[in-house]
């Protein structure tokens, strides 16, 4: 009878396998740690001041804070009040990038946070509940001397969350308010050399625009960008990566199609999942370097959820498949409770992702934090979501514990087997609990190599060497899923390999009407596989 290739490879040839993954893991850590630059940069921009009187504010020209057109600048608002010049006429500038230096597509994305800087005036105080209103335009162009194109032009809306940790008393008038940073702008590529901004605090005292938001000194913003040597690097990583999930996947569902039984359902949730490590893996991003696609992070962000969710349901499809006590197997509606948090869990995570990144698509200032209701709303979706996780997590463990408490209560049933069949089974068992082990361990070490990447400082100097952590985990952790998926369709593919007529039943040592059954994996040509076997009566029982 022959049964899946985990069931009949020796254990010499199970751990030369596990050796040559282990090896591709190990490698995988190392091109992020030691090839890799960091993940992202920082880059801090100091907004200038710049001066507008004309009348149709923004719509006559760009105001450029340095460079050959640069604009009227003034170094502080002091200045302002001495040259009368009002407040609607002030314009903060801020070019991307520095002097001397051009942005491309191989950043991938743009996150920018902003930080007031806000004195505190008896006067003129940040009043509770104060929000600041900024009328922000964005341009772009590829040459310097080429003219600025608009490419977005909103009201931008945040509120304040400042507080002052002197006495209010005049002795303390000019001292700055800490307060939080606001999200300010995101874009999903970065297909120009030069972008500018310009930013407007427009006062309306008949409408209370910009009023009781405190003295503005300077506003400041922080432009976070992936690294182009990063973005080589992974995309190299996903282009090698494509074509051998891809070969795997279908060497894997050819070997389930030569059968003469229909597919099982652990089957068809490996395959699934293959096919959603693909989907994943497809290096689509090769072309956000020519093509201006807004849309990547929210494309990626999709595809994401999608393994997930089917990586989530394969653990639990897995383990209920090894139960032996449940009578629904081989069917999805029996996992019904179980795969249903996964389901609404996604769903909400996904509609969140929408308002957000959806939004952002048409207005790259849009922010669902900066409202009360849009606050409200996204931490509904994500509490629901953390409560579907929890549920998920809580029948896993469950399920876990019953499928090695079973197997453990099967074991009484070894004793009464020849001494081959005895070996046999029990390295069935033991790699059946490895395989369940080293599930947990991937689990257990992206959670640490997370944790790690965020507590450290980004890399370690092990003497002349400089290991990048963050790298390391994106690479690291990506690399390990694909060496996972990858190993279960290989070893969960159907065996050709078949035992003797003197390895049959009968040689098992117990009764035709106690035939063993373990779990309900895989099934081969004529019907269940080896690992199927372990005590059917018992379980029926």
């Amino acid at each position: 009878m022959a049964g899946a290739i985990i069931e009949n490879m020796s254990t010499k040839k199970l751990c030369i396998v596990g050796g040559i993954l282990l090896v591709f893991q190990i490698i995988a850590f190392l091109v992020g740690g030691l090839i890799a630059p960091g993940p992202t940069t920082a880059v801090s921009y100091m907004s200038v001041k710049c001066v507008d009187t004309h009348k149709n504010h923004h719509k006559t020209k760009w105001l450029m804070p340095w460079g050959p057109n640069q604009c009227d600048k003034i170094r502080d608002f002091n200045e302002a009040i001495t040259k009368e010049i009002q407040a609607n006429d002030i314009v903060f500038s801020v070019h991307i990038p520095l002097p001397s230096m051009e942005m491309s597509p191989w950043f991938q994305f743009m996150l920018f946070i902003l930080q007031l800087d806000i004195a505190f005036k008896l006067n003129n105080q940040i009043r509770e509940n104060a929000e600041v209103s900024m009328d922000v335009s964005l341009a772009y162009r590829d040459d310097t001397l080429a003219e600025w194109t608009e490419m977005a032009h909103e009201r931008v809306p945040r509120k304040l969350k400042c507080t002052f940790t002197s006495p209010k008393t005049p002795e303390h008038e000019g001292r700055y308010y800490e307060c939080d940073v606001l999200p300010f702008m995101e874009i999903g590529s970065v297909a120009h050399k030069y972008y500018l901004l310009n930013i407007r605090l427009p006062v309306n005292e008949k409408k209370k625009i910009n009023i009781g938001i405190g003295e503005i000194k300077d506003i400041r913003l922080v432009g976070i960008h992936q690294n182009g040597g990063f973005t080589k690097v992974w995309f190299a990583m996903k282009t090698f990566l494509t074509p051998s999930i891809f070969i795997i996947m279908v060497w894997y569902w050819r070997r389930i199609t030569m059968m003469s039984r229909p597919p099982v359902l652990l089957e068809k949730v490996i395959f699934a999942l293959g096919i959603s490590m693909t989907f994943i893996n497809i290096p689509v991003e090769w072309f956000s370097i020519g093509f201006d696609w807004t849309w990547m992070l929210l494309f990626g962000d999709i595809r994401q959820g999608i393994f997930y969710a089917m990586l989530l349901s394969f653990w639990i499809i897995f383990c209920g498949e090894h139960m032996m006590d449940q009578h629904e197997r081989n069917h999805i509606a029996g996992y019904w409770k179980q795969v249903g948090p996964i389901a609404v869990g996604s769903f909400c995570l996904f509609i969140f992702d929408m308002c957000e990144r959806g939004v952002q698509l048409t207005n790259p200032f849009y922010s669902i934090w900066t409202t009360d209701v849009g606050t409200e709303l996204a931490m509904a979706f994500i509490i629901v979501a953390g409560i579907c996780l929890c549920l998920y997590f809580l029948f896993l463990c469950f399920m876990v514990f019953q499928v090695f408490r079973n197997i453990s209560g099967k074991q009484s049933s070894l004793p009464a087997m020849s001494k081959v069949r005895r070996l046999h089974y029990e390295g069935l068992i033991f790699r059946f609990k490895f395989l369940m082990l080293i599930t947990l361990a991937c689990a257990a070490m992206t959670v640490i190599f997370f944790i790690v990447s965020q507590v450290t400082e980004g890399h370690w100097k092990w003497g002349g060497v400089t290991v990048q952590v963050n790298s390391a985990f994106f690479t690291g952790i990506y690399g390990m899923w694909n060496l996972y998926v990858f190993a279960l369709m290989f070893l969960y593919a159907p065996s050709h390999k078949n035992y003797g007529e003197d390895q049959s039943n009968g040689d098992l040592g117990v009764h035709s009407g106690e035939e063993l059954q373990l779990t309900t994996t895989i099934t081969h040509v004529d019907g269940p596989t080896e690992i199927y076997k372990l005590t059917r009566k018992e379980a029926q029982e």
